[in-house]
């Protein structure tokens, strides 16, 4: 991770280039580029311009209202990692926590950590792990969804959970808890502002923190990049209150026997049960589509009797595949091309 570190500080320091994405190449001066996860589709690289990266550092800082000492529990070569760098070296400095928080420890003053839903759940296994993050004055979670029943089991042993939602190309979660953070704004569906509960659509976000471009691919960005706008994959809604509802990604709506099927939904209601599954759709002759889940343990019949409560009978899973690990990329999220792999296997 030093090396890494001293990268950051080149960056922000002198404004040096800082090349994180797989395979060889060189950062253009001034700018960081990292790796997307890959997973939904082709990995690509992103170029964050360190103004970009200050900018969603200090939006950070604001909306917390105090400087931390920033834990590092995620991979530094890509997006959520990075943004632990720069916060800290921005803020009261950084800590190394390990992917599985065995080191993690707070330091006198303020203290904050960025993990993924599945760290989360598997550090309330844990008595020691668990009072460590409730010293925590600031516990932020992205990557994928954060189910409600996660987050009030964190809530409830003291745990200042802050779900997050943003993208590379945004330099990472620049949305908590719905708020876009301070120079962040929300369109949805060409529109935008507070308080248009009827607003739903496309999600798009705009601010200082956007990317300048995927490396050499100037089409695919002008794709992305549209009026000072980056339009993500998902689609969502704003709440009564203003607030931006994720309601899951743009391809997630499929037919199945010629019933529209919402996996977000799908995959909501599994992970309440246990964040450590995955929902997806294949092929099928009879179907059109089957909704699969894949989880580490119990029958179909079992799952599908848990899940009937909170979903339709269209929207329950005809297939599980049972597997000893959910497959996830760097960022969190479960790997869609691994995933599929081990279905069609099975």
């Amino acid at each position: 991770m030093q090396h890494i570190l001293d990268g950051v500080r080149g960056l922000l320091d002198r404004g040096e280039g800082l090349w994180l994405a797989d395979g060889e190449g060189a950062a253009p001066a001034g700018t960081a580029v990292v790796g997307t996860s890959g997973s939904t589709g082709e990995p690509k690289r992103v170029v964050l311009r360190r103004d970009a990266l200050v900018a969603a550092a200090r939006a950070a800082e604001e909306r917390l209202g105090f400087a931390a000492t920033w834990h590092l529990a995620l991979d530094p070569r890509y997006v959520a990692g990075l943004m632990v760098l720069v916060r800290g070296l921005l803020g009261d400095g950084v800590a190394e926590a390990g992917p599985d928080l065995a080191t993690l420890r707070p330091r006198e003053g303020r203290n904050a950590v960025s993990l993924v839903a599945t760290q989360l759940y598997r550090a309330l296994t844990s008595p020691g792990t668990t009072r460590a993050l409730a010293a925590f004055d600031a516990v932020l979670v992205g990557g994928a969804a954060l189910a409600p029943g996660l987050r009030a089991r964190a809530e409830a042993v003291g745990i200042r959970v802050i779900e997050t939602y943003g993208m590379s190309e945004t330099c990472g979660g620049v949305v908590w808890d719905g708020e876009p953070l301070p120079g962040i704004g929300v369109k949805l569906g060409g529109a935008s502002g507070p308080g248009r509960a009827e607003v739903v659509g496309r999600i798009g976000l705009t601010g200082p923190t956007l990317f300048d471009g995927y490396l050499g691919r100037p089409e695919l960005t002008a794709e992305v990049l549209r009026d000072g706008a980056v339009l993500t994959g998902d689609r969502g809604h704003l709440a009564p209150d203003g607030r931006l509802v994720v309601d899951g990604r743009l391809d997630d709506v499929v037919q199945s026997g010629g019933v529209n099927v919402d996996l977000a939904a799908v995959r909501a209601a599994a992970a309440a049960l246990d964040p450590e599954t995955a929902v997806l759709a294949v092929d099928d002759d009879e179907w059109g589509a089957r909704v699969v889940l894949v989880a580490t343990g119990g029958t179909l019949d079992d799952w599908r009797d848990r899940l009937r409560p909170a979903l339709p009978a269209v929207c329950l899973p005809r297939r599980l595949v049972v597997v000893d690990r959910i497959p996830r990329g760097p960022g969190g999220k479960p790997d869609g091309a691994a995933l599929t792999a081990r279905v069609t296997r099975s």
